[in-house]
C-alpha cells in the first residue's frame, strides 16, 4: 500500500482526499499539504435519492465520485475501514459503498489507504471513541477554520484526510550513508521533499532542475 511519503516531488503540493462512505450519503473531505500545516481544499456531501435502488444510487454516487476526482486529481484517498455493523443488511451497504469507494480512488490512479474511524480519531482528537462533533469541532481547529459549517459527514471524511497528513515522525535514509537512518520532522509529519515540493509551490518558484513533476 503506498501513502504520502513516498509521493515524488514536483511543482504540485500533494493532496490528500479522504473519503466516508455510504449508499445514500458519502462524505467527501481533501486538504492541502504545506510547510505551516494542511489547508483545507474542499469539502462537502454526496446526496442520492433514498427512494431509489441500490444500483441506481451506486451508479450516482460512481459518476459524482469519479468526476470529484478528475477534477481534484489527489495523490492519495483515504477510505473508512470497515467497522462493525448493526445487521448483516447494514454490513452490506457499507461493503457495497467501501468498494465503489476504493474502485474510484484505484481508477484515478491516487494511492490508496484504508484507515479505521478509531484510528482517525485517536490521530485528529487524541480518542479513538470521540464524538462526531468533537471530530469536528478538532478538524475547523486543525484547519484553523472556526467558520465551517459542513454535515458531520464532511468532517469525518477530513479526519481521514489530516489524519494521514498527521501521522507519526517518517523514517527516511540519512543523507550520505547506507546503513543509517534519520527521523525528519516537518509539518505534519512529512519527510522532507514532500515540504520542499510544497514550499516552493506556494512560494511561486520553480521546481529544482531534476525534480520529477507531480502529474501532468
Amino acid at each position: 500500500m503506498a501513502n504520502a511519503t513516498t509521493h515524488a516531488p514536483g511543482a504540485q503540493p500533494l493532496i490528500v482526499l479522504g473519503i466516508d462512505p455510504g449508499t445514500r450519503i458519502v462524505g467527501y473531505g481533501a486538504v492541502v499539504v504545506h510547510p505551516s500545516g494542511p489547508k483545507l481544499l474542499t469539502a462537502g456531501v454526496i446526496r442520492v435519492g433514498a427512494k431509489d435502488g441500490v444500483p441506481e444510487r451506486l451508479a450516482a454516487i460512481h459518476g459524482r465520485l469519479t468526476t470529484l476526482m478528475a477534477e481534484m486529481r489527489p495523490q492519495v484517498v483515504v477510505v473508512e475501514r470497515a467497522f462493525a455493523a448493526k445487521n448483516i443488511q447494514s454490513a452490506l451497504r457499507i461493503g457495497e459503498g467501501r468498494g465503489l469507494a476504493l474502485a474510484c480512488a484505484a481508477a484515478c490512479g491516487a494511492a490508496v489507504v484504508e484507515m479505521a474511524p478509531r484510528a482517525a480519531k485517536k490521530r485528529v482528537v487524541g480518542s479513538g471513541s470521540a464524538e462526531k462533533e468533537q471530530v469536528a469541532h478538532m478538524v475547523r481547529r486543525t484547519l484553523g477554520r472556526e467558520d465551517l459549517d459542513l454535515p458531520l459527514d464532511a468532517t469525518d471524511a477530513l479526519a481521514l484526510a489530516l489524519a494521514h497528513v498527521l501521522r507519526p515522525t517518517v523514517i527516511v535514509p540519512a543523507s550520505g550513508t547506507k546503513s543509517r537512518s534519520a527521523k525528519v520532522r516537518g509539518s505534519a509529519g512529512l519527510p522532507a521533499h514532500v515540504l520542499d515540493s510544497a514550499r516552493r509551490f506556494w512560494d511561486g518558484r520553480k521546481p529544482r532542475k531534476g525534480d520529477a513533476h507531480g502529474r501532468s
